[in-house]
């Protein structure tokens, strides 16, 4: 397993991490201090502007899971699918991201795209 691969499914720990201590310090092991987020949704920069979105979107959508999709990797880039639906159920949302990690090993920025949203969202 890569280290971009391990780090993705790292990421992912992230926003299905339910208890807000624990989001919080997975995000350290995870984000660089000034890592920047964006999705069509979401603009931030920093650990706190990521914890708000991430406990937005789980109080948004509580009770279900993000899924991994394939990862490609290369250099310090990684693409990869997601879902976001009821374990072992149909995703309501899917989505599609680049990550951009940096020599610490580090997420740097993740740019985010959504294919798939419920109309509520």
């Amino acid at each position: 397993m890569s280290d971009m691969q391990h780090l993705v499914e790292k990421y992912i720990a992230v926003w299905n991490e339910t208890d807000p201590a624990a989001r919080r310090a997975l995000i350290g092991e995870v984000f660089a201090g000034d890592a920047r987020y964006t999705d069509p949704l979401a603009d931030v920069t920093g650990p706190d502007a990521l914890d708000a979105v991430v406990a937005a979107v789980r109080a948004q959508f509580p009770g279900l899971v993000f899924t991994l999709g394939p990862v490609d990797t290369h250099h310090h880039l990684a693409r990869f699918t997601w879902e976001l639906g009821p374990d072992g159920g149909e995703a309501l949302v899917v989505g599609f991201d680049v990550a951009v990690a940096g020599e610490d090993g580090l997420i740097h920025g993740v740019h985010g795209f959504l294919d798939k949203v419920p109309a509520t969202a």
